[in-house]
Protein backbone atom coordinates (compact mmCIF):
# COMPACT_ATOMS: atom_id res chain seq x y z
CA UNK A 1 0.00 0.00 0.00
CA UNK A 2 1.45 3.70 -1.31
CA UNK A 3 1.67 6.04 1.58
CA UNK A 4 0.98 9.71 1.09
CA UNK A 5 2.42 11.99 4.15
CA UNK A 6 0.15 14.73 4.71
CA UNK A 7 1.03 16.03 7.76
CA UNK A 8 4.32 18.45 7.52
CA UNK A 9 2.46 20.76 9.91
CA UNK A 10 3.90 18.09 12.50
CA UNK A 11 7.63 17.75 10.97
CA UNK A 12 9.39 18.04 7.75
CA UNK A 13 11.77 16.06 6.10
CA UNK A 14 15.25 16.38 6.14
CA UNK A 15 16.05 18.40 2.85
CA UNK A 16 18.89 16.11 0.78
CA UNK A 17 20.92 19.22 0.30
CA UNK A 18 20.36 20.37 4.43
CA UNK A 19 21.99 17.04 5.17
CA UNK A 20 24.69 16.66 2.75
CA UNK A 21 25.92 19.88 4.26
CA UNK A 22 25.34 18.22 7.85
CA UNK A 23 27.31 14.69 7.25
CA UNK A 24 30.59 15.97 7.72
CA UNK A 25 30.66 17.58 11.06
CA UNK A 26 29.10 13.84 11.98
CA UNK A 27 32.31 12.41 11.19
CA UNK A 28 35.92 13.88 9.92
CA UNK A 29 34.56 17.16 11.15
CA UNK A 30 33.12 16.06 14.66
CA UNK A 31 34.94 18.35 17.13
CA UNK A 32 33.83 20.14 19.86
CA UNK A 33 33.00 24.06 19.05
CA UNK A 34 34.32 25.04 22.34
CA UNK A 35 37.44 23.20 22.29
CA UNK A 36 40.91 25.23 21.42
CA UNK A 37 42.75 23.18 19.25
CA UNK A 38 42.56 22.86 15.51
CA UNK A 39 39.49 20.50 15.35
CA UNK A 40 37.54 23.06 17.86
CA UNK A 41 38.09 25.68 15.75
CA UNK A 42 36.63 24.35 12.85
CA UNK A 43 33.88 23.63 14.41
CA UNK A 44 33.51 26.72 15.90
CA UNK A 45 34.19 28.30 12.86
CA UNK A 46 31.40 26.10 10.86
CA UNK A 47 28.42 27.65 13.81
CA UNK A 48 30.11 31.17 13.36
CA UNK A 49 28.86 30.79 10.27
CA UNK A 50 25.73 29.49 10.69
CA UNK A 51 24.70 32.01 12.81
CA UNK A 52 25.70 34.96 10.84
CA UNK A 53 23.92 33.30 7.60
CA UNK A 54 20.58 32.88 9.62
CA UNK A 55 21.19 36.65 10.78
CA UNK A 56 21.21 37.79 7.19
CA UNK A 57 17.85 35.92 6.35
CA UNK A 58 16.11 37.45 9.34
CA UNK A 59 17.78 41.21 9.28
CA UNK A 60 19.04 40.89 11.97
CA UNK A 61 22.35 41.35 14.11
CA UNK A 62 24.55 38.05 14.53
CA UNK A 63 24.89 38.46 18.16
CA UNK A 64 20.83 38.67 18.54
CA UNK A 65 20.88 35.00 17.31
CA UNK A 66 20.91 32.10 19.68
CA UNK A 67 20.56 28.07 19.34
CA UNK A 68 18.48 26.19 21.24
CA UNK A 69 17.67 22.09 20.86
CA UNK A 70 14.09 22.94 19.22
CA UNK A 71 11.09 25.41 19.17
CA UNK A 72 9.75 24.36 23.12
CA UNK A 73 12.91 25.49 24.62
CA UNK A 74 12.81 28.39 22.49
CA UNK A 75 9.61 29.56 23.86
CA UNK A 76 10.25 28.67 27.67
CA UNK A 77 13.07 30.51 27.34
CA UNK A 78 11.40 33.76 25.91
CA UNK A 79 9.00 33.30 28.62
CA UNK A 80 10.63 31.91 31.65
CA UNK A 81 13.54 34.29 30.48
CA UNK A 82 11.48 37.28 31.73
CA UNK A 83 10.94 36.10 35.39
CA UNK A 84 14.14 38.12 36.75
CA UNK A 85 12.62 40.91 35.41
CA UNK A 86 9.66 40.28 37.65
CA UNK A 87 11.59 39.82 40.89
CA UNK A 88 13.36 42.79 39.96
CA UNK A 89 10.01 44.91 39.21
CA UNK A 90 6.61 43.16 41.06
CA UNK A 91 4.64 45.63 39.95
CA UNK A 92 5.89 44.76 36.20
CA UNK A 93 4.59 41.39 36.85
CA UNK A 94 1.58 40.40 34.18
CA UNK A 95 2.20 38.35 30.72
CA UNK A 96 -0.53 38.35 28.24
CA UNK A 97 -0.65 35.41 25.81
CA UNK A 98 -3.66 33.68 24.29
CA UNK A 99 -6.10 30.72 25.01
CA UNK A 100 -4.38 29.07 21.42
CA UNK A 101 -1.19 28.88 21.73
CA UNK A 102 1.35 25.35 21.47
CA UNK A 103 1.36 23.73 24.52
CA UNK A 104 5.31 24.91 24.93
CA UNK A 105 3.86 28.23 25.38
CA UNK A 106 0.70 27.83 27.96
CA UNK A 107 2.91 25.54 29.89
CA UNK A 108 5.76 27.88 30.48
CA UNK A 109 2.97 30.62 31.61
CA UNK A 110 1.58 28.57 34.27
CA UNK A 111 5.37 27.60 35.21
CA UNK A 112 5.39 31.73 35.33
CA UNK A 113 2.77 32.01 37.48
CA UNK A 114 3.95 30.05 40.26
CA UNK A 115 7.04 32.14 40.45
CA UNK A 116 4.95 35.68 40.50
CA UNK A 117 3.45 36.51 37.65
CA UNK A 118 0.36 37.32 36.98
CA UNK A 119 -1.23 35.87 33.58
CA UNK A 120 -4.16 36.99 31.17
CA UNK A 121 -5.31 35.00 28.32
CA UNK A 122 -6.64 36.80 25.34
CA UNK A 123 -9.52 34.87 23.81
CA UNK A 124 -9.85 34.38 20.21
CA UNK A 125 -13.40 34.58 17.65
CA UNK A 126 -14.96 31.65 16.19
CA UNK A 127 -12.12 31.87 12.60
CA UNK A 128 -9.61 31.68 15.25
CA UNK A 129 -8.03 35.19 15.51
CA UNK A 130 -6.78 37.30 18.31
CA UNK A 131 -8.14 40.37 17.85
CA UNK A 132 -6.10 43.36 18.37
CA UNK A 133 -8.74 45.43 20.28
CA UNK A 134 -8.83 42.58 22.48
CA UNK A 135 -5.28 43.09 23.43
CA UNK A 136 -5.54 46.43 23.44
CA UNK A 137 -8.45 46.28 25.93
CA UNK A 138 -6.35 44.23 28.69
CA UNK A 139 -2.87 46.01 28.63
CA UNK A 140 -1.49 47.89 31.12
CA UNK A 141 1.56 49.24 32.22
CA UNK A 142 1.77 45.73 34.61
CA UNK A 143 2.56 44.04 31.44
CA UNK A 144 5.90 42.70 31.10
CA UNK A 145 5.45 40.48 28.20
CA UNK A 146 3.25 39.40 25.29
CA UNK A 147 3.34 36.27 23.60
CA UNK A 148 1.49 35.17 20.73
CA UNK A 149 1.99 33.04 17.86
CA UNK A 150 2.35 34.27 13.89
CA UNK A 151 0.52 31.14 13.06
CA UNK A 152 -1.60 28.94 14.57
CA UNK A 153 -0.15 25.22 14.39
CA UNK A 154 -3.66 23.36 14.10
CA UNK A 155 -6.04 25.72 11.67
CA UNK A 156 -3.10 27.59 9.78
CA UNK A 157 -4.82 31.01 10.82
CA UNK A 158 -2.32 33.68 10.44
CA UNK A 159 -2.58 36.19 12.77
CA UNK A 160 -2.47 40.54 13.17
CA UNK A 161 1.28 40.39 13.97
CA UNK A 162 2.16 43.89 13.49
CA UNK A 163 -1.14 45.54 14.85
CA UNK A 164 -0.35 43.51 17.98
CA UNK A 165 3.37 43.99 18.50
CA UNK A 166 2.33 47.50 18.33
CA UNK A 167 0.15 48.07 21.22
CA UNK A 168 2.65 45.61 23.09
CA UNK A 169 5.23 48.24 23.05
CA UNK A 170 2.49 51.24 23.34
CA UNK A 171 2.97 49.79 26.96
CA UNK A 172 6.03 49.58 27.26
CA UNK A 173 5.72 45.80 26.87
CA UNK A 174 7.81 42.87 25.40
CA UNK A 175 6.49 41.22 22.31
CA UNK A 176 7.47 37.64 21.54
CA UNK A 177 5.93 35.36 18.68
CA UNK A 178 6.04 31.77 18.08
CA UNK A 179 6.84 31.68 14.39
CA UNK A 180 7.56 27.94 14.12
CA UNK A 181 4.71 27.07 11.87
CA UNK A 182 5.11 30.12 9.93
CA UNK A 183 8.37 29.69 9.19
CA UNK A 184 8.20 28.12 5.57
CA UNK A 185 4.87 30.71 4.28
CA UNK A 186 5.08 34.13 6.42
CA UNK A 187 8.39 37.11 6.41
CA UNK A 188 10.81 36.25 8.49
CA UNK A 189 12.44 39.38 8.31
CA UNK A 190 9.25 41.24 9.12
CA UNK A 191 8.41 38.87 11.70
CA UNK A 192 11.57 39.26 13.41
CA UNK A 193 11.58 43.47 13.05
CA UNK A 194 7.92 43.45 14.93
CA UNK A 195 9.42 41.25 17.49
CA UNK A 196 11.77 41.88 20.76
CA UNK A 197 11.82 37.70 21.15
CA UNK A 198 11.17 34.86 18.23
CA UNK A 199 11.06 31.54 18.45
CA UNK A 200 11.78 28.53 15.43
CA UNK A 201 12.60 25.04 14.77
CA UNK A 202 14.59 23.70 12.35
CA UNK A 203 12.00 20.91 11.64
CA UNK A 204 9.19 22.22 10.42
CA UNK A 205 11.28 23.96 7.23
CA UNK A 206 13.08 20.85 6.23
CA UNK A 207 16.18 21.02 8.51
CA UNK A 208 16.78 18.29 11.17
CA UNK A 209 15.21 17.89 15.00
CA UNK A 210 16.99 18.76 17.78
CA UNK A 211 17.41 22.04 16.70
CA UNK A 212 15.60 25.83 17.57
CA UNK A 213 16.96 29.46 17.25
CA UNK A 214 15.70 32.26 19.28
CA UNK A 215 15.82 35.62 17.95
CA UNK A 216 17.03 37.73 21.15
CA UNK A 217 16.97 41.51 20.47
CA UNK A 218 19.93 43.91 22.05
CA UNK A 219 18.83 44.86 25.25
CA UNK A 220 16.19 42.50 25.84
CA UNK A 221 18.09 40.27 28.30
CA UNK A 222 16.15 37.76 29.13
CA UNK A 223 17.93 35.43 32.14
CA UNK A 224 19.52 31.82 31.45
CA UNK A 225 17.49 28.99 31.15
CA UNK A 226 19.99 26.06 31.28
CA UNK A 227 23.16 26.51 33.42
CA UNK A 228 26.39 24.87 33.59
CA UNK A 229 28.16 26.32 30.64
CA UNK A 230 29.39 29.14 28.86
CA UNK A 231 27.67 28.77 25.31
CA UNK A 232 25.76 30.71 23.43
CA UNK A 233 27.29 33.87 25.10
CA UNK A 234 26.76 32.38 28.65
CA UNK A 235 23.23 32.26 28.23
CA UNK A 236 22.73 28.52 27.23
CA UNK A 237 24.79 26.06 28.44
CA UNK A 238 25.57 22.51 26.90
CA UNK A 239 27.93 21.18 23.98
CA UNK A 240 27.00 22.53 20.89
CA UNK A 241 25.14 20.75 18.51
CA UNK A 242 27.07 21.90 15.24
CA UNK A 243 25.76 19.67 12.44
CA UNK A 244 22.15 20.58 13.55
CA UNK A 245 22.93 24.17 13.54
CA UNK A 246 24.67 23.90 10.15
CA UNK A 247 21.78 22.34 9.06
CA UNK A 248 19.32 24.86 10.95
CA UNK A 249 21.19 27.42 8.70
CA UNK A 250 20.91 25.74 5.10
CA UNK A 251 17.31 24.93 5.68
CA UNK A 252 16.47 28.50 6.00
CA UNK A 253 18.59 29.51 3.11
CA UNK A 254 16.72 27.11 0.86
CA UNK A 255 13.21 27.31 2.62
CA UNK A 256 13.44 31.47 2.25
CA UNK A 257 14.50 30.99 -1.09
CA UNK A 258 11.41 28.56 -2.30
CA UNK A 259 8.63 30.89 0.05
CA UNK A 260 6.92 32.66 -1.99
CA UNK A 261 6.69 29.99 -4.78
CA UNK A 262 5.52 27.20 -2.78
CA UNK A 263 3.33 29.49 -1.13
CA UNK A 264 1.74 29.53 -4.46
CA UNK A 265 1.98 26.03 -4.66
CA UNK A 266 0.65 25.26 -1.73
CA UNK A 267 -2.51 27.26 -2.03
CA UNK A 268 -3.38 25.51 -5.44
CA UNK A 269 -2.95 21.83 -3.81
CA UNK A 270 -4.70 23.24 -0.79
CA UNK A 271 -8.28 24.67 -3.35
CA UNK A 272 -7.75 21.51 -5.16
CA UNK A 273 -8.02 19.20 -2.43
CA UNK A 274 -10.79 21.00 -1.01
CA UNK A 275 -12.58 21.23 -4.25
CA UNK A 276 -12.34 17.34 -4.31
CA UNK A 277 -13.19 16.38 -1.04
CA UNK A 278 -16.47 18.58 -0.84
CA UNK A 279 -17.91 15.77 -2.97
CA UNK A 280 -18.21 13.72 -0.13
CA UNK A 281 -20.85 16.75 1.29
CA UNK A 282 -21.05 18.23 4.44
CA UNK A 283 -17.49 19.59 4.75
CA UNK A 284 -16.48 22.11 6.82
CA UNK A 285 -13.17 24.19 7.10
CA UNK A 286 -12.41 24.97 10.60
CA UNK A 287 -11.02 28.34 11.25
CA UNK A 288 -10.87 31.32 8.89
CA UNK A 289 -8.59 33.29 6.34
CA UNK A 290 -5.83 34.22 5.84
CA UNK A 291 -3.92 30.73 6.73
CA UNK A 292 -1.19 28.72 6.02
CA UNK A 293 -0.83 27.82 2.03
CA UNK A 294 -0.58 24.39 3.27
CA UNK A 295 -2.94 23.65 6.51
CA UNK A 296 -6.62 22.61 6.19
CA UNK A 297 -8.42 21.48 9.19
CA UNK A 298 -11.77 20.16 8.49
CA UNK A 299 -14.74 18.17 9.75
CA UNK A 300 -17.30 16.33 7.93
CA UNK A 301 -20.98 16.44 9.25
CA UNK A 302 -22.02 13.29 11.12
CA UNK A 303 -18.82 12.16 11.92
CA UNK A 304 -18.05 13.34 15.89
CA UNK A 305 -15.06 10.75 16.98
CA UNK A 306 -11.65 10.05 15.89
CA UNK A 307 -12.43 6.94 13.21
CA UNK A 308 -12.34 9.38 10.16
CA UNK A 309 -8.64 9.80 11.15
CA UNK A 310 -8.39 5.94 11.71
CA UNK A 311 -9.89 5.10 8.26
CA UNK A 312 -7.52 7.77 6.80
CA UNK A 313 -4.09 5.46 8.10
CA UNK A 314 -5.75 2.18 7.43
CA UNK A 315 -5.90 4.09 3.49
CA UNK A 316 -2.48 5.03 3.68
CA UNK A 317 -3.06 8.67 3.88
CA UNK A 318 -0.68 9.97 7.30
CA UNK A 319 -2.28 13.28 8.61
CA UNK A 320 -3.33 14.11 12.04
CA UNK A 321 -6.22 15.61 14.37
CA UNK A 322 -3.70 18.25 15.72
CA UNK A 323 -0.82 19.37 17.63
CA UNK A 324 2.28 16.46 17.43
CA UNK A 325 2.85 16.97 20.59
CA UNK A 326 -0.46 16.59 21.60
CA UNK A 327 -1.33 13.46 19.42
CA UNK A 328 -0.80 11.18 22.36
CA UNK A 329 -4.14 13.04 24.22
CA UNK A 330 -7.71 11.56 24.65
CA UNK A 331 -8.51 15.31 24.97
CA UNK A 332 -9.77 17.56 22.20
CA UNK A 333 -8.31 20.38 20.79
CA UNK A 334 -7.72 23.25 23.18
CA UNK A 335 -8.04 25.99 19.89
CA UNK A 336 -10.93 24.07 18.46
CA UNK A 337 -12.50 24.30 21.61
CA UNK A 338 -11.60 27.74 21.75
CA UNK A 339 -13.16 28.69 18.77
CA UNK A 340 -15.60 27.19 19.65
CA UNK A 341 -16.46 24.24 18.32
CA UNK A 342 -18.28 21.78 20.63
CA UNK A 343 -16.61 18.64 21.98
CA UNK A 344 -17.36 15.94 19.36
CA UNK A 345 -16.83 18.68 16.65
CA UNK A 346 -13.34 19.35 17.59
CA UNK A 347 -12.73 15.24 18.23
CA UNK A 348 -13.79 14.58 14.78
CA UNK A 349 -11.79 17.14 12.90
CA UNK A 350 -8.52 16.65 11.46
CA UNK A 351 -5.76 18.86 9.97
CA UNK A 352 -4.31 17.91 6.74
CA UNK A 353 -0.60 19.63 5.89
CA UNK A 354 1.02 19.60 2.54
CA UNK A 355 5.00 20.25 1.95
CA UNK A 356 7.84 20.45 -0.68
CA UNK A 357 7.74 17.02 -1.35
CA UNK A 358 3.88 17.16 -1.95
CA UNK A 359 2.57 16.30 -5.83
CA UNK A 360 -0.58 16.96 -7.50
CA UNK A 361 -0.95 13.11 -8.26
CA UNK A 362 -0.93 12.55 -4.16
CA UNK A 363 -3.19 14.91 -3.39
CA UNK A 364 -5.81 13.07 -6.02
CA UNK A 365 -5.06 10.01 -4.15
CA UNK A 366 -5.60 11.41 -0.97
CA UNK A 367 -8.68 13.25 -1.85
CA UNK A 368 -10.42 10.02 -3.11
CA UNK A 369 -9.57 8.41 -0.16
CA UNK A 370 -10.73 10.79 2.23
CA UNK A 371 -14.06 10.50 -0.05
CA UNK A 372 -14.30 6.91 0.88
CA UNK A 373 -13.24 7.26 4.80
CA UNK A 374 -15.85 9.71 4.82
CA UNK A 375 -18.56 7.23 3.85
CA UNK A 376 -17.39 4.57 5.24
CA UNK A 377 -17.20 6.36 8.89
CA UNK A 378 -20.74 8.13 8.50
CA UNK A 379 -22.16 4.58 7.90
CA UNK A 380 -20.68 3.27 10.88
CA UNK A 381 -21.99 6.37 12.88
CA UNK A 382 -25.66 5.63 11.82
CA UNK A 383 -24.95 2.01 13.07
CA UNK A 384 -24.48 2.91 16.42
Amino acid sequence: MKHIYLDYAATSPVDERVLSEMLPYYGKMFGNADSVHSFGREAAAAVDGARRGIAGLLGVKQSEIYFTSGGTEANNWAIKGILEKISENPAKNRIVTSVIEHASVLAAVEHARSYGASVTYLPVDKCGMILPEELDRVMGSDVVLVSVMSANNETGCIQQTKELSVIAHKYGALFHTDAVQAACSLDLKTLAGLSDMMSLSAHKFYGPKGTGILFIRKGVKPGRLIEGGEQERTMRGGTVNVPGIVGAARALEITLQLRDKENERLLDLSDKFLRKTEQAGGITVNGGTPRLPGIINIRADGIYDASLLHLLDLGGVACSAGAACSSGSTEPSHVLLAMGLAEKEARASVRVSFGRYTSEVEITEAAEIFIRAICEARSKAKEK
